[in-house]
């Protein structure tokens, strides 16, 4: 056992639990510049970390009624697809030096773009609202394939990076469904999206043989029981606080992470 990997993995399972945000957008970074594990296992290991990690949070919030299952289904359609059609060609195109550099890259532009997002929901959530007051039969009806649409987004980012399912799954679903989902609802349905999603890409990386299982176990044996806690305090708690201060760290790390590929290219 790794007491370090252990603390990684409850911190990242708290933070998941509370905002539905860390699964990929804190471990996958953490575990490339802290860790320094590669880029490709990184990526698988973090898939099913977060699979496994949030399978534990969502079943609190399943018990709590808290998951909008049809906005789920919506999402899932355009992820699940993207997610098969981004590993059929990450299976055809062979992995070599200038790959592993793009996908380094690609992890710290998804870590930006998050964080990113994350400090404009507010603004993105206040948008939605007034265009689904003022014009509501316009907005509902772009409202399904626009969340479709989003779904393919993060089907693609996640496989690729493993980052971007919690984070900016929020930020769609906040600007989409501004007067539907409430934070707690927002933040059980983001979580449960990421489920299968992870599970699926998690696979592809399986067989391609990017999952480091000793590594799996270390992160999963803090973050379990930490992401059961952030759960069930998920309601109680001030996120706006909570993801503005995520936001700033996970923008400094992602600016950490285009610099050390900067440097080392």
């Amino acid at each position: 056992m790794d007491a370090l990997l252990i603390a990684a993995g409850a911190l990242t399972g708290l933070l998941v639990g509370l905002t539905g945000v860390g699964g990929g957008a804190l471990m996958t970074p953490l575990l490339l510049l802290v860790f320094g594990v590669a880029p490709l296992a990184a990526v698988g290991t973090d898939l099913w970390f977060a699979a496994i990690t949030k399978l534990f949070a969502t079943r609190v919030h399943h018990s709590h009624g808290l998951i909008d299952w049809q906005v789920l289904k919506r999402l899932w359609l355009g992820s699940l697809t993207a997610s098969a059609l981004t590993l059929v060609w990450m299976r055809l195109h062979p992995v070599d030096e200038t790959a592993v550099t793009l996908l380094k890259t690609a992890i710290a532009a998804a870590v930006l773009v998050t964080a990113l997002g994350m400090l404009f929901q507010k603004p993105l959530h206040a948008l939605g609202r007034k265009l689904r007051t003022t014009d509501g039969e316009r907005f509902k009806a772009v409202q399904a394939p626009l969340t479709v649409l989003a779904g393919v987004v993060l089907g693609m980012l996640v496989t690729l990076t493993s980052v971007g399912a919690g984070a900016l799954g929020a930020v769609f679903l906040a600007y989409l469904y501004p007067l539907r989902l409430t934070l707690p609802r927002l933040i059980a349905t983001d979580i449960a999206h990421a489920i299968p999603l992870a599970i699926f890409a998690g696979l592809g990386h399986l067989l391609i043989g990017n999952v480091d299982f000793s590594l799996l176990g270390n992160l999963l044996v803090g973050s379990i029981p930490a992401v059961i806690v952030g759960a069930m305090l998920s309601a109680r708690l001030p996120h706006a606080l909570l993801r503005g201060a995520l936001a700033i760290v996970l923008l400094s790390i992602g600016v950490k992470l285009w610099w050390s590929v900067g440097v080392n290219t």
